[in-house]
């Protein structure tokens, strides 16, 4: 059994997106290479309404799946497609955008909007998939208390826990609680991708200590050792198959070619965005 190493950190940097939305950015256009196929992560942490009510008004996105998290808070969503609703505390929501969508990401006042959206590339051959919703109510969430540690399953498996399952590339997500000097192992998939974001305080790995709001990629191997650093650690678990595609990244639409960008904000300035039958 080979223990995975620390191959690269990213530590994230407040920002602002959509109508003025303060969030924390981690993954972006310069990580696209070393945490394929995660294209993007940012994270919401604020007790300050002001810092996110302007939200994410009507926009586009084409060729990605999008994972919104929501530790604590509200959000509601709605689309051109008719699909409306509400992302709540302990909640997630798997959107694939696939051949293009438009919709919108409105957070609501609470005493802490604190939780993260990913966005996953999708496979060349899915980028015009017919574009779709899974809700993941907490609820039903497999979540167990192992003493040392809890662990709660947004997707995939995990001991004898099993999660969603995303419709197109399998992705395994975690939220983990740990306690301070308490050390979890945590199982991967040979050839995977793999990185940890410390959504709440500190870890240490290898006995070097890592700050709060970092993604921590590793190379290959079998497993992967976090040790806690603080009272309040909390952290997601990342993992993926590569896709080694091309990515040519425009705004909220992410293609394999620059052509296939052009295409999108043409038919995006024509009205011919929305397709009835993409995959045809």
């Amino acid at each position: 059994m080979k223990k995975r190493e620390v191959v690269d950190t990213v530590k994230g940097f407040r920002t602002q997106d959509g109508a003025g939305v303060s969030l924390v950015r981690v993954l972006g256009h310069s990580t696209v290479g070393d945490f394929d196929p995660f294209l993007m992560l940012d994270s919401f942490d604020s007790e300050n309404p002001d810092d996110y009510i302007a939200g994410f008004p009507t926009h586009p996105h084409r060729g990605i799946e999008t994972v919104t998290y929501l530790v604590n808070g509200e959000m509601d969503h709605k689309d051109t497609l008719g699909n409306e609703g509400k992302i709540l505390s302990g909640d997630a929501q798997w959107m694939t955008a696939g051949s293009g969508i438009l919709h919108s990401e409105m957070p609501k006042p609470t005493d802490r909007l604190l939780g993260l959206q990913l966005w996953i590339n999708l496979p060349k051959d899915d980028k015009m998939t017919t574009p779709k919703y899974f809700d993941i109510k907490g609820k039903d969430m497999p979540t167990k208390d192992y003493g040392d540690y809890t662990v709660k399953v947004i997707s995939g498996e995990f001991d004898d826990l099993k999660g969603a399952t995303p419709h197109h590339l399998q992705a395994t997500l975690y939220d983990i609680a740990l306690k301070n000097g308490k050390k979890i192992e945590i199982p991967t998939k040979a050839n995977e991708k793999v990185f940890i974001f410390t959504l709440l305080g500190e870890c240490k790995i290898d006995g070097k200590k890592y700050d709060e709001k970092t993604a921590i990629l590793f190379n290959q191997g079998d497993s992967i050792e976090v040790e806690g650093a603080s009272d309040d650690l909390r952290f997601t678990f990342y993992s993926a198959p590569m896709l080694d595609e091309d990515v040519a990244w425009g705004g909220p639409i992410v293609m394999n070619t620059r052509e296939e960008l052009n295409q999108a904000f043409i038919e995006l300035e024509e009205g011919t965005f929305i397709k009835e039958n993409p995959e045809e």
